[in-house]
């Protein structure tokens, strides 16, 4: 029977912000059915398991992340949407630590495909376009940048930064001329 009030958006919705809480790693069926007061068991008829509630607060922040940055390129084009993307990326993390965590889960293919997770290569490959690299050093280039933006808000969050006298953000700004430069410089194979 299913619980009144309760459905599998608001359960996805509710692990996103726990999430957000006390970590994606903490996110557990319990805990979201604490937060609606009900049992464990009231979950079930909206969720497979705990893999399955995963998946979905994964697949929410890929579209909230993916949507973030879609607003922040419109217009823009060169460094000045790498810069937005790039912002737009960061910001997110830092505002839904949890949320983030869970973008990164591993997705089988089929659900990787039918997600966001292809917006983010297809906006990539539109900031790239502006640069001019041709395939494969357009898909070099992806894997670049995601791997640049992910390590540094990585370890931002992780308090990697703390102890350096250079300030966080100034130092985020210089990675983004770089990255700048170096599209704009992409070398020969």
């Amino acid at each position: 029977m299913v619980r009144a009030g309760l459905t599998t958006e608001g359960l996805t919705q509710a692990a996103a912000e726990l999430a957000d809480e006390v970590g994606f790693e903490n996110v557990t069926v319990s805990a979201v059915a604490r937060r609606f007061g009900v049992k464990d068991a009231s979950l079930y008829s909206h969720l497979k398991n705990l893999r399955d509630l995963r998946v979905r607060v994964a697949l929410l922040a890929l579209a909230e992340l993916a949507d973030r940055v879609a607003a922040a390129l419109a217009g823009r084009a060169g460094k000045d949407a790498l810069v937005a993307f790039a912002n737009a990326y960061r910001d997110y993390a830092k505002q839904h630590p949890g949320r983030y965590a869970a973008a990164q889960l591993e997705l089988d293919p089929a659900t990787a495909v039918a997600s966001a997770a292809g917006r983010h290569s297809e906006m990539t490959r539109a900031i790239l376009r502006g640069y001019h690299l041709p395939e494969p050093d357009q898909t070099d280039a992806i894997r670049l940048l995601h791997s640049t933006f992910h390590g540094y808000v990585s370890l931002e969050a992780a308090g990697g930064f703390d102890h350096s006298p250079r300030e966080v953000g100034a130092s985020w700004s210089r990675t983004l001329d770089a990255l700048d430069v170096l599209l704009r410089n992409w070398p020969p194979a």
